[in-house]
């Protein structure tokens, strides 16, 4: 194509017909074929949007985080309905950000320190509960409710010591947990509150948007979520203090909060003295905190800004596949738990949670092992319990109670898909292979 004659944006029109052609050729016709390709638990989805805006941001030759950033992160906020959403380059990235800004001295009396306690639950993602560890803090680890695979709220209040600063929580595969509990709670002993919800945009409890309701919450926009940047994620708050800390910690600790390419947004910058530094050192330079670069790039954001559009739809794909495959697999109670949701909650699910009841026939593996030979993607509940990890060996951290249920759910649960790319054709395929799976006889191992 000849482009001699032609102006940088007339050029952009012809890249972006062409990436909507490539998209339309190698993209537009994939589909999951029944018996030949794998039914994946959790994938992305997306169209000619995304690759779009992914080259837009590319051809601005900036590519660290700017315009495309900027958009994201208020359309982020707009749609939660919070002051200030923070991209980051993963949500385990934001978990360690989230925890990492509640040990900033400008706290005071409230500021996390070392030995100080963080409640959680055993059975979760290994990025929940490794930012407590991380800055030297003592994990509380208590157990899960059987249906909701949520914390058992009842053991909070037993969990609770002189020592403890922090309650920190996922809403499991996009199940809120107890938040009233969980908030009163919080409240009452003057506990921070992080929500893990990097499995959960677009849930609900009280028809309010998980996330809104503690100092902090957490996204991860990994291809498996709810939306995808590739790889990123988010650290919400209301906090205006808490706002400039998480800034500070993600952008190697500095005490500036100018954006990239900026220059003297305080209005100030040589006329600081902080520390022990000379008066006027460049404030560009300066750093309040120890902190790290877990920043992301301009072209993820872009990425981002074309699925935030698709959001609703992709949050309600989710909860129709959710019912379907509830109405299908009802028929096997007898061998499987199903999940339920949380009084007052409407959830964006992440997965489809089952547990092979006691005393079967069959074992898990089994199962799983038939689901996975027939194309059926399957995936364990994270770490199972946490604390039998080889990793934690040697972790110092308090058990309240029994992890009764935690070890059940290691031993017993696992979950498949209800991702947007499922269609009804694949429902009915994984019922009729489950039921395929109880008509032959077992033998258990």
């Amino acid at each position: 194509m000849e482009t001699s004659n032609l102006s940088s944006d007339e050029i952009k029109k012809e890249i972006r017909k062409l990436v909507e052609a490539y998209y339309d050729t190698t993209f537009k016709n994939r589909e999951i074929r029944l018996g030949k390709d794998l039914i994946q638990p959790s994938g992305k989805k997306f169209d000619a949007e995304e690759l779009k805006l992914l080259v837009e941001a590319s051809l601005d030759g900036w590519w660290t985080e700017g315009r495309f950033t900027k958009k994201f992160e208020k359309k982020l906020s707009d749609f939660l309905q919070v002051k200030h959403a923070i991209t980051v380059n993963s949500g385990s990235s934001a978990n360690l950000l989230a925890l990492t800004a509640l040990t900033s001295p400008r706290l005071g009396e409230r500021r996390i320190q070392r030995g100080d306690e963080v409640i959680g639950v055993a059975a979760c993602f290994p990025t929940t509960v490794n930012p407590v560890i991380q800055i030297g803090c003592v994990p509380v680890l208590l157990d899960i409710d059987k249906e909701t695979y949520n914390v058992k709220a009842d053991l909070l209040e037993k969990a609770i010591g002189p020592k403890t600063k922090a309650i920190f929580l996922a809403h499991t595969l996009g199940n809120p947990y107890n938040l009233q509990r969980v908030v009163e709670t919080a409240r009452k002993h003057n506990l921070w509150l992080i929500e893990d919800c990097c499995d959960a945009l677009g849930s609900r409890y009280e028809n309010k948007l998980v996330g809104t309701f503690g100092d902090i919450a957490t996204f991860s926009f990994y291809p498996a979520h709810q939306i995808t940047m590739g790889e990123g994620g988010a650290v919400i708050t209301n906090n205006d203090l808490l706002v400039q800390e998480i800034r500070s910690f993600r952008d190697w600790g500095r005490d500036c909060w100018c954006m990239p390419g900026c220059q003297n947004t305080c209005g100030k910058r040589f006329q600081w003295q902080l520390g022990q530094l000379p008066f006027g050192y460049d404030h560009k330079y300066i750093y309040s905190n120890i902190g790290y670069n877990l920043k992301i790039t301009d072209m993820q954001a872009a990425l981002g800004l074309a699925q935030l559009e698709k959001l609703p739809f992709f949050i309600e794909k989710r909860k129709e596949n959710f019912s379907l495959l509830g109405q299908g697999l009802s028929k096997f109670n007898q061998y499987l738990q199903l999940p339920r949701a949380a009084e007052q909650a409407d959830p964006c699910w992440f997965g489809f949670l089952l547990s092979v009841k006691e005393n079967c026939h069959f074992t898990r593996e089994q199962l799983t092992q038939y689901l996975n030979d027939k194309g059926i993607g399957t995936r364990l509940l994270f770490s199972g319990n946490v604390t039998k990890q080889p990793y934690f060996e040697g972790v110092t951290y308090r058990v309240v109670g029994a992890l009764e249920n935690t070890d059940y759910v290691m031993n017993n649960t696992f979950w498949i898909g209800v991702h947007p790319s499922i269609t009804l054709e694949h429902i009915s395929y994984i019922v009729q292979c489950f039921e395929e799976f109880f008509e032959t006889p077992k033998t258990k191992n």
